[in-house]
């Protein structure tokens, strides 16, 4: 996707109703030895750091559930878009572990300081609704009955992107995601 010229906007999406990634699989995990695990959220951190810089527009539809890694991959797109039923949440320390694979970092950025702090230590899961009055989602949308409602509004907004000058575009995402940095 980074070098194909023909794409203009990538939006993630599932194909199980009612969940947009739960994250890890907490069962094969403490089949892993240090090493393994450490090797596993190296991996997966490089993951959402690929599609973070990804030179064009990212958008996550949130049709269900986004627990831990789920919500981390939501977070390392762009723009985000919810049904208003979706469920959120990084949900690691009701685990015993630590969101690694950049919702520290992430999260923060999109709610605050003090709201990030507040998601990971109690690991609350919230509601689309929720998610947008905080600035965790860019749009909350009423559920449909096909269980589509925030890809169909995610749709809609690639095809706002799409008539925009590729390289403006791109540009200011780089100018965007550097200037965040500074």
């Amino acid at each position: 996707l980074r070098f194909d010229e023909q794409v203009r906007v990538v939006v993630f999406k599932s194909e199980v109703k009612g969940v947009f990634c739960t994250g890890a699989d907490l069962k094969e995990r403490a089949k892993m030895d240090d090493t393994e695990v450490g090797e596993f959220v190296r991996r997966l951190r490089n993951l959402m750091d690929e599609i973070a810089a990804l030179p064009v527009p990212t958008i996550a539809a949130i049709d269900g559930y986004a627990l831990g890694g789920g919500l981390e991959l939501a977070l390392a797109c762009d723009l985000r878009v919810a049904a208003s039923s979706a469920k959120m949440g990084l949900i690691e320390t009701t685990r015993g572990l630590l969101p690694g694979a950049g919702g520290t970092q992430r999260l923060p950025r999109c709610v605050g300081i003090g709201l990030a702090k507040e998601l990971i230590f109690t690991g609350r899961q919230i509601d689309g609704q929720q998610a947008f009055s905080m600035g965790l989602v860019n749009h909350s949308v009423p559920q449909n009955s096909e269980g589509d409602a925030a890809y169909q509004r995610a749709m809609a907004l690639a095809k706002e992107i799409l008539p925009q000058a590729p390289f403006a575009v791109k540009m200011g995402k780089l100018a965007i995601n550097k200037g965040m940095e500074v």
